[in-house]
């Protein structure tokens, strides 16, 4: 998983509430186990229109927020299914951090078991986010996972929380497999000791 310590970035405006995975990645696009190849159907349905040309209404598609890596977002971001599909999407297609006052349950935590960074603020504040994130390329705003802060494009500092044990996974790139090799070591000591009292286990 890549690491995550402190980026500095475009954010893009996203004001609807209850987007839903499906509406992040739509079910017909969940055939593949990579996590590579999905960004290109992120938000499909409202990204693209019937003739699978882009929508120059939505977000992503303006030239001031193709690069974006920030998404100030509405309540209750990733409800619906818990379908992993939903951070690789947004994480492929360049996201690495997502600022909403809410985030359903499962999906918070499998934006974190993927390097996309979810942080949750109080409405007020995140509407006053969306209004800096309405400046288009001026909207340039830094992501310090370290020191749990926000920079807005005025120089203001704001404070958020992490777990402190997904503060440290992300920051080291530690997913659940990075996290059981870090005790490669100890592991190797059990086998071994195993191996010696219990040979029979391994024939």
């Amino acid at each position: 998983m890549e690491k995550f310590t402190k980026i500095r970035a475009v954010a893009a405006p996203l004001p609807i509430t209850n987007v839903d995975t499906d509406m992040i990645i739509s079910q017909e696009h969940l055939r593949t186990i990579e996590r590579t190849g999905l960004g290109k159907h992120a938000f499909s349905n409202i990204r693209y229109d019937e003739d699978g040309s882009e929508n120059e209404d939505f977000v992503l598609n303006k030239p001031a927020y193709r690069s974006a890596e920030i998404l100030i977002a509405g309540d209750n971001f990733g409800c619906g299914s818990s379908r992993e599909h939903a951070p690789w999407a947004l994480m492929d297609l360049g996201l690495r951090c997502v600022i909403a006052p809410s985030f359903a349950d499962i999906f918070y935590g499998n934006c974190f078991k993927n390097g996309l960074l979810p942080i949750k603020l109080p409405q007020a504040i995140v509407d006053d986010l969306m209004k800096d994130a309405e400046n288009g390329a001026n909207a340039v705003f830094t992501i310090d996972l370290e020191n749990l802060e926000i920079t807005r494009p005025d120089g203001e500092v704001i404070s958020f929380e992490v777990d402190g044990f997904r503060q440290h996974c992300m920051i080291n790139g530690f997913d659940d497999i990075g996290l059981t090799m870090e005790k490669g070591e100890k592991i190797s000591e059990f086998e071994a000791k195993q191996k010696a009292e219990q040979p029979w286990l391994y024939r």
